[in-house]
Protein backbone atom coordinates (compact mmCIF):
# COMPACT_ATOMS: atom_id res chain seq x y z
CA UNK A 1 0.00 0.00 0.00
CA UNK A 2 1.33 3.18 -0.70
CA UNK A 3 1.04 6.40 1.60
CA UNK A 4 -2.09 7.70 -0.22
CA UNK A 5 -4.13 4.46 0.96
CA UNK A 6 -2.71 4.17 4.29
CA UNK A 7 -3.46 7.92 5.15
CA UNK A 8 -7.32 7.35 2.68
CA UNK A 9 -8.75 5.26 5.95
CA UNK A 10 -9.93 7.99 9.12
CA UNK A 11 -9.58 5.10 11.56
CA UNK A 12 -5.75 5.31 10.47
CA UNK A 13 -5.63 8.72 10.53
CA UNK A 14 -6.81 8.94 14.33
CA UNK A 15 -4.24 5.80 15.19
CA UNK A 16 -1.57 7.93 13.48
CA UNK A 17 -2.98 10.94 15.21
CA UNK A 18 -2.40 9.11 18.52
CA UNK A 19 0.85 7.71 17.90
CA UNK A 20 2.02 10.58 17.33
CA UNK A 21 1.77 12.18 20.84
CA UNK A 22 3.76 9.18 21.90
CA UNK A 23 4.34 5.31 22.29
CA UNK A 24 0.24 3.76 23.55
CA UNK A 25 -0.24 -0.39 24.27
CA UNK A 26 -2.34 -1.78 21.14
CA UNK A 27 -5.01 -1.56 24.20
CA UNK A 28 -4.64 2.14 24.22
CA UNK A 29 -4.67 2.83 20.91
CA UNK A 30 -8.08 0.10 20.48
CA UNK A 31 -9.45 2.40 23.45
CA UNK A 32 -9.36 5.56 21.86
CA UNK A 33 -10.69 4.27 18.75
CA UNK A 34 -13.38 2.27 19.41
CA UNK A 35 -14.89 5.10 21.17
CA UNK A 36 -14.72 7.16 18.31
CA UNK A 37 -15.41 5.19 15.19
CA UNK A 38 -17.48 2.30 17.47
CA UNK A 39 -15.10 -1.08 15.46
CA UNK A 40 -13.96 -3.79 17.13
CA UNK A 41 -10.44 -4.81 19.05
CA UNK A 42 -9.59 -7.09 16.31
CA UNK A 43 -10.50 -4.49 13.91
CA UNK A 44 -8.20 -1.99 15.45
CA UNK A 45 -5.40 -4.47 15.58
CA UNK A 46 -5.67 -4.69 12.07
CA UNK A 47 -5.22 -1.36 10.85
CA UNK A 48 -2.43 -1.58 13.37
CA UNK A 49 -0.88 -4.38 11.30
CA UNK A 50 -1.56 -2.43 8.31
CA UNK A 51 0.48 0.40 9.61
CA UNK A 52 2.74 -1.62 11.11
CA UNK A 53 3.79 -3.50 7.50
CA UNK A 54 3.76 -0.50 5.29
CA UNK A 55 5.89 1.02 7.62
CA UNK A 56 4.01 4.04 9.85
CA UNK A 57 4.26 2.70 13.01
CA UNK A 58 6.79 0.06 14.92
CA UNK A 59 6.04 -1.98 17.42
CA UNK A 60 8.27 -3.41 20.34
CA UNK A 61 7.22 -6.54 22.92
CA UNK A 62 7.40 -5.37 26.90
CA UNK A 63 6.29 -8.11 28.60
CA UNK A 64 2.88 -8.98 27.45
CA UNK A 65 2.54 -5.69 25.95
CA UNK A 66 3.29 -4.22 22.40
CA UNK A 67 3.84 -0.67 22.56
CA UNK A 68 3.91 0.89 19.01
CA UNK A 69 5.26 4.31 18.14
CA UNK A 70 4.75 6.53 14.91
CA UNK A 71 7.43 6.40 12.27
CA UNK A 72 7.46 9.80 10.46
CA UNK A 73 9.76 8.11 7.67
CA UNK A 74 6.62 7.13 5.34
CA UNK A 75 4.80 10.69 5.87
CA UNK A 76 8.50 12.17 3.88
CA UNK A 77 6.73 10.65 0.64
CA UNK A 78 3.38 12.99 1.10
CA UNK A 79 5.21 16.06 2.39
CA UNK A 80 7.76 15.95 -0.74
CA UNK A 81 4.14 15.24 -3.03
CA UNK A 82 2.49 18.03 -0.89
CA UNK A 83 5.43 20.96 -1.14
CA UNK A 84 4.65 20.70 -4.73
CA UNK A 85 1.25 21.76 -4.37
CA UNK A 86 2.13 24.13 -2.11
CA UNK A 87 4.33 25.91 -3.96
CA UNK A 88 2.10 26.19 -6.64
CA UNK A 89 -0.37 27.68 -4.73
CA UNK A 90 1.73 30.05 -3.07
CA UNK A 91 2.61 31.53 -6.84
CA UNK A 92 -0.79 31.94 -7.82
CA UNK A 93 -2.04 33.49 -4.17
CA UNK A 94 0.90 35.99 -4.29
CA UNK A 95 -0.33 36.87 -7.60
CA UNK A 96 -3.87 37.19 -6.83
CA UNK A 97 -3.28 39.39 -3.51
CA UNK A 98 -1.21 41.23 -6.24
CA UNK A 99 -3.93 41.27 -8.24
CA UNK A 100 -6.27 42.69 -5.44
CA UNK A 101 -3.75 45.49 -4.52
CA UNK A 102 -3.75 46.61 -8.03
CA UNK A 103 -7.36 46.87 -8.24
CA UNK A 104 -7.70 48.41 -4.62
CA UNK A 105 -4.81 50.90 -5.41
CA UNK A 106 -6.64 51.92 -9.08
CA UNK A 107 -10.23 52.72 -7.15
CA UNK A 108 -8.91 54.80 -4.94
CA UNK A 109 -7.37 56.91 -7.94
CA UNK A 110 -9.82 57.04 -9.93
CA UNK A 111 -12.57 57.84 -7.53
CA UNK A 112 -14.07 61.30 -7.12
CA UNK A 113 -12.33 63.42 -4.85
CA UNK A 114 -14.84 64.66 -1.78
CA UNK A 115 -15.20 68.28 -1.78
CA UNK A 116 -15.23 70.10 1.58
Amino acid sequence: MGAFDILGDPVRRRILEHLARGEMSSGEVAELVREEFAISQPAVSQHLRVLRENGFATVRAEGTRRLYALDPAPLQEVEDWSAGLRRFWEQRLDALGTEIARGAHARRSTSTPRRT
